[in-house]
């Protein structure tokens, strides 16, 4: 299995070393990504993704070798400490670049079948919320399973977790990477997300607005707007 494990910041702190920790339990065929090490710029608003088609985008360059091997990876390993209770800014900001690929624009096909987890530490509180704003993310993007792993460690840095939080971590971690490579090749999309597929369909079917035009003719050219669905070829 291969694995695509992002950073949503620079230093090894406990988030690091807890994706790290999963994404090892799974595979040892790993892309791993630092933000803002590997992409610094933020989303500069200019909307050529949206416009034009993400190759356009002023950092694409950078966003593409991330985004690519998401593409070819089995799962997505991806982790963000709480920053004022939400994620890091830089791992917001690569969303941002690819948000073209969510459901109601040109979502790709290939994350229809991949499995991904969402890790989130902090000292006393907040970490659920993060794991649920990734795991939104991971939704829209068309990820059908997601495991989300918030722990809050009392800590300032890895070291300094204790001995008795650290075992139970790495028995949630066993649990996870055993649950991931049962399910590996048996993911799908589920009714939510075919749901939203088809409501968004009968839009692009009437949407004549400039402002969507790649995202129509992306869809005509899938045969998305006839009987063809992206998860149809999907096992």
């Amino acid at each position: 299995m291969k694995i695509t494990l992002i950073h949503g910041q620079n230093h090894k702190g406990s988030t690091y070393h807890i994706a790290r920790m999963t994404a090892e339990k799974i595979s040892d065929n790993i892309d791993e990504f630092f933000l803002p090490r590997d992409l610094s710029d933020g989303c500069s608003g200019c909307a050529a993704c949206l416009y034009k088609g993400r190759e356009h985008c002023p950092h694409s360059e950078k966003v593409g070798i991330i985004f690519d091997s998401m593409l070819s990876s089995d799962v997505i390993v991806i982790g963000s400490p709480n920053y004022v209770m939400g994620m890091t800014s830089h791992l917001k900001g690569f969303f941002e670049h690819i948000f073209t690929a969510w459901i109601g624009h040109r979502p790709e096909e290939g994350l229809l079948s991949k499995i991904a987890v969402v890790v989130s530490t902090g000292a006393i509180l907040g970490t659920k919320g993060v794991t649920k704003s990734m795991a939104k993310q991971m939704f829209y993007l068309g990820i059908p399973k997601v495991y989300k792993l918030p722990f809050e460690v009392m800590a300032a840095s890895w070291e300094g977790v204790d001995d008795k939080k650290k075992e139970q971590i790495a028995i949630k971690i066993d649990k996870t990477a055993c649950k991931i490579k049962a399910k590996k090749g048996n993911t799908s999309p589920g009714i939510k997300y075919k749901f939203i597929f088809l409501m968004l369909r009968s839009f692009h079917k009437k949407n004549d607005l400039a402002l969507f035009a790649v995202d129509k003719k992306y869809w005509t050219d899938k045969k998305w707007l006839g009987n063809e669905r992206p998860w149809k070829h999907t096992k």
